[in-house]
């Protein structure tokens, strides 16, 4: 069983945490995706993500979407190590966790810059993209 990660594919920050999630999940539990490809797009319109409200990372799992900090959250909740332990923010609000996020991943451009096109995965971590 596997979970698909769609992400912003030219923001660094998320390009950032993509390689982290990598690095953090040895057992490969997660496939990716960046929205801007044909399969991210596919994916966003067949679970009805609003590409409006929701443009940095959408988790599917279980033929579920997840979105904004319930979708960070449950990732984190996957990884090896200590980062499993940042899902004990989930007993907050959702509305509370989501209005950090939204701030965050509003300015993320302005903090960490964007490239102009989507990241090219390394041939060691290709077959964990969705083409």
């Amino acid at each position: 069983m596997s979970a698909v990660i769609l992400f912003d594919g030219v923001c660094n920050f998320c390009n950032g945490a993509v390689n982290f999630v990598i690095e953090h999940d040895k057992a490969g539990y997660f496939k990716f995706s960046p929205l801007q490809s044909d399969a991210g797009e596919e994916l966003a319109l067949k679970y009805g993500i609003d590409r409006i409200e929701t443009d940095s990372v959408i988790l599917i799992e279980d033929e579920r979407a997840y979105t904004l900090s319930t979708a960070a959250l449950r990732i984190a909740g996957k990884l090896d190590g200590i980062w499993s332990g940042a899902c004990i923010f989930m007993i907050l609000p959702r509305a509370v966790r989501d209005l950090f996020y939204k701030l965050f991943a509003k300015y993320r451009y302005r903090l960490f810059g964007k490239q102009d096109s989507c990241m090219m995965p390394t041939p060691e971590i290709r077959e964990r993209f969705l083409s």
